[in-house]
């Protein structure tokens, strides 16, 4: 992890930048005092997520598709 005060990174922005997106965390810090964090989005999927990996892991009763009782309407 990286403590930064504002001004070394509005200096060194892009520097840092590149140490995020290898993973670092940088704590932005005003006078010292901790204000802000910068981390790294997590990446997006490149393919469609697929369908069906849970199949067989999930059970729902029968009583679940019965019609709700009429106070609860």
């Amino acid at each position: 992890m990286i403590r930064l005060n504002v001004q070394e990174a509005k200096t060194h922005l892009s520097r840092y930048l590149n140490r995020v997106a290898e993973g670092e965390t940088v704590i932005l810090c005003r006078r010292n005092v901790p204000i802000a964090e910068i981390r790294a989005l997590p990446q997006r999927r490149r393919s469609p997520r697929p369908v069906g990996m849970a199949k067989g892991q999930i059970h729902i009763p029968p009583e679940f598709f019965d019609p709700l009782p009429d106070d609860e309407t």
